[in-house]
């Protein structure tokens, strides 16, 4: 039997009811962490990028609408309405956008604290680590430029001594 990955990723899941949404990328078992978190990544870039889009056309549109010219009446209140219903939009992008804000904050405020306190203190014991095994370094290397020096010294007092 396969065994299951090591993750360091709480995977999302669905109630079995909920079926509104098809997602495109489904977690498998066979997904490592990084690639669950770039799949994840491109899901809410994807989203942003739509409701930044809609914001864009949707403005051009209105610019595009504020043309002066000569109109009749049902000619300028059909763009009114056209004006409107961008103005809509608009709202409605703007409110998404402001929802996956919050979303994204949610989710950073509500993350795994004892998972981030572990590696990080892991991380401070290797780096710590690391400090001594540079701290030995250092020491061994001042030994032997010491020595040399000390050895050439005791080595020409002891040729002066032999030829007084």
């Amino acid at each position: 039997m396969a065994e299951i990955p090591q993750t360091d990723v709480s995977r999302r899941a669905a109630l079995p009811t909920a079926s509104l949404l098809s997602r495109s990328s489904q977690p498998t078992i066979d997904q490592n962490s990084d690639e669950y978190l770039q799949a994840i990544e491109e899901e809410w870039n994807k989203k942003v990028d739509v409701e930044v889009d809609t914001l864009v056309e949707s403005m051009v549109d209105l610019v595009s609408l504020a043309s002066i010219g000569d109109k009749d009446k049902l000619r300028v209140a059909q763009e009114a309405f056209q004006a409107q219903c961008r103005a809509e939009s608009m709202i409605r992008a703007a409110h998404s956008l402001l929802s996956i804000i919050h979303s994204m904050k949610l989710m950073l405020l509500l993350s795994d604290e004892a998972q981030i306190a572990t590696r990080r203190d892991g991380e401070l014991r290797t780096v710590k680590a690391e400090k001594e095994e540079a701290k030995k370094k250092v020491a061994a290397l001042l030994d032997e430029l010491l020595r040399p020096e000390s050895q050439d010294t005791s080595t020409t007092q002891n040729e002066t001594r032999m030829k007084e």
